[in-house]
């Protein structure tokens, strides 16, 4: 079966970070692009994130700009969300994907394949 799970969510306090974790089982992540999105309660889904298949580029919404990297680690079929300097306006779920063709794109219909999202509440 086909799944996308992601993990490392959590609360933290402004300033702090985590890492979030996208791990595919029954299929590989190799050959896809991979976005980060989020969605906060009353908000439209953004992308956050998201990583070519030869992990050549990278791009960032200008809001998480210098504070997230994205990185994937193929061994383990997992693509990671790195954030640090994390802000109350961060707080949200979020969700990886994999798009179905090795390049990114900001469209959400081209994404098949969506995990559960993990939650991330960023309050002092």
């Amino acid at each position: 079966q086909e799944q996308l799970v992601e993990s490392g969510g959590g609360s933290v306090q402004p300033g702090g970070s985590l890492r979030l974790s996208c791990t595919a089982s029954g299929f590989s992540l190799d050959y896809h692009a991979v976005g980060w999105f989020r969605q906060a309660p009353g908000k439209e889904r953004e992308e956050v994130s998201c990583i070519n298949s030869s992990e050549d580029m990278t791009e960032y919404a200008d809001s998480v700009q210098g504070r997230f990297t994205i990185s994937r680690d193929k061994s383990k079929n997992t693509v990671y969300l790195q954030m640090t300097s994390l802000k109350p306006e961060d707080t949200a779920r979020y969700y990886c994907a994999t798009a179905r063709q090795d390049y990114c794109s900001p469209y959400t219909n081209e994404y098949p394949y969506w995990g559960l999202g993990t939650q991330v509440t960023v309050s002092s």
